[in-house]
């Protein structure tokens, strides 16, 4: 069974749709650039509507560590997903366990996972200047092999039309998906949410 995290969520009315159709983490997005960023405000009021046994997952992007520290505690966040150039020493001095997202160019990267001792790897796709959230497809073989190093999500270009081969192709234990079920950047849609998630289950 692959683990399906619905990111980017920017409204009570997408993280509940999300939790309807089975996602098993919602993300949301603080880096201040992204136009799927919510402010910690609306993030409490989500989260205040959403059931515990679905994961909390705040999306940081080179954030001071006490900004970090203080959201992990304040939200309840149950993991902390850093998408910048953040360094094995940043991420292991939270008491919260973290993910590092890896923008897979080439083998480089591999040897830079094996540096970091995550609870999940995040192997996005290699866009110049870009933090994920993209729509871009990645190298799925790249991320195979990342798969040798520790569990693993996938993210990067994944829709409804695509996530059964590359579920297929790479055997993560999880993928990740925010504009691919998107009408708008921050605002998903219900039909694509449902049919990603079925069949990224196997449904």
């Amino acid at each position: 069974m692959c683990l399906v995290k619905i990111c980017g969520i920017t409204n009570v009315d997408d993280a509940l749709d999300a939790v309807e159709f089975g996602a098993d983490a919602l993300g949301f997005n603080f880096y201040p650039k992204s136009p799927r960023y919510v402010s910690p405000e609306q993030a409490a009021e989500i989260l205040d509507e959403i059931p515990t046994n679905v994961w909390r997952v705040g999306v940081f992007v080179n954030e001071p560590e006490v900004h970090v520290a203080d959201l992990a505690v304040t939200l309840g966040l149950d993991y902390l997903q850093f998408h910048g150039d953040e360094t094995p020493y940043y991420c292991e001095q939270f008491a919260t366990p973290y993910w590092k997202a890896f923008r897979m160019q080439n083998e480089k990267g591999l040897e830079l996972m094996k540096k970091y001792h995550c609870e999940y790897y995040l192997v996005d796709t290699f866009v110049e200047k870009g933090y994920g959230g993209t729509g871009i497809t990645g190298n799925w073989d790249l991320a195979a092999e990342a798969k040798k190093v520790g569990r693993l999500f996938l993210a990067g270009g994944l829709r409804p039309d695509n996530v059964e081969l590359a579920i297929k192709v790479v055997k993560p234990d999880g993928v990740d998906v925010a504009s691919g079920v998107e009408d708008s950047p921050g605002k998903k849609n219900r039909f694509k949410l449902e049919e990603f998630i079925r069949k990224a289950k196997g449904e």
